[in-house]
């Protein structure tokens, strides 16, 4: 094994290295199901799905972590034992938080319309969720599973600074939970949703750099509007000074091409 010497750094090689620290705020989700079946339980609902909206209303997630399992073997030489890797584990689940727009609750009625699929939840038919003998008959997995990604990025995206982006694709996703959305007559918030998923492995994908794929600006996207109604009553924390919008955040202007 090679050992590096200590090395001098000057204090300007020191502040060029912590000088540009990678931030939390800048990071888009996306997340689909795109199954055929789904449309009828979408239009039960009510649920008018812009995709590219529903994306951009992920105001909060984590990125995913693994480690190894291992098994610790004795041998024949007294106080010597060795751990050997026989699999990666992950977490297996990560959980998406999303603001709630005033028009249609779009996150609710989208979770909320995926777990019906799933579990067999229709108003129509002989078997209606609101009849006594009412009874689950759950999918089989391979018709649940939808896709979900997660990309981390920074403010100064462009492809002329040539930024690395990094993006974790996540393997036979579904909603394992809505979690309970308080509400109350106290002093209004914005109301949130949070949704926990099921996932099987993720990894990495490589992408060019500079380059991430481009979604609808949801607060603009209809008619060229700029959607001031989300802009005045969220927070505005991870945009830039010049107002730029960092994907997961809500801002005045657009992400970067």
């Amino acid at each position: 094994m090679a050992i590096i010497p200590p090395q001098r750094k000057s204090i300007s090689m020191v502040k060029a290295q912590l000088l540009n620290p990678a931030t939390t705020s800048h990071f888009q989700v996306s997340v689909s199901f795109l199954e055929r079946g789904f449309n009828q339980y979408r239009q039960e609902l009510g649920l008018n799905l812009d995709q590219g909206r529903l994306n951009i209303l992920c105001s909060e997630t984590s990125l995913p972590g693994s480690r190894f399992a291992t098994a610790e073997l004795t041998n024949n030489i007294p106080g010597v034992r060795e751990r050997h890797v026989y699999r990666r584990t992950y977490d297996d689940t990560i959980n998406l938080t999303f603001y709630c727009d005033a028009d249609q609750y779009l996150p609710i009625r989208f979770f909320e319309a995926w777990m019906n699929y799933i579990s067999n939840m229709t108003s129509s038919g002989s078997n209606k969720v609101k009849n006594e003998d009412f009874n689950y008959r759950v999918k089989f997995p391979r018709e649940y599973r939808g896709n979900l990604e997660v990309s981390k990025f920074e403010k100064n995206l462009d492809s002329r600074r040539q930024t690395k982006i990094l993006t974790y694709k996540f393997v036979n996703c579904f909603p394992l939970s809505i979690n309970s959305m308080p509400v109350s007559y106290d002093a209004s918030q914005v109301l949130k949703c949070s949704v926990n998923m099921a996932y099987s492995r993720y990894f990495i994908e490589d992408r060019p750099r500079g380059v991430i794929p481009r979604f609808l600006n949801a607060l603009g996207s209809r008619g060229g509007r700029r959607g001031p109604e989300f802009n005045s009553g969220l927070p505005n924390e991870g945009t830039g000074r010049d107002g730029t919008f960092g994907l997961g955040t809500f801002g005045r202007g657009r992400p970067s091409d």
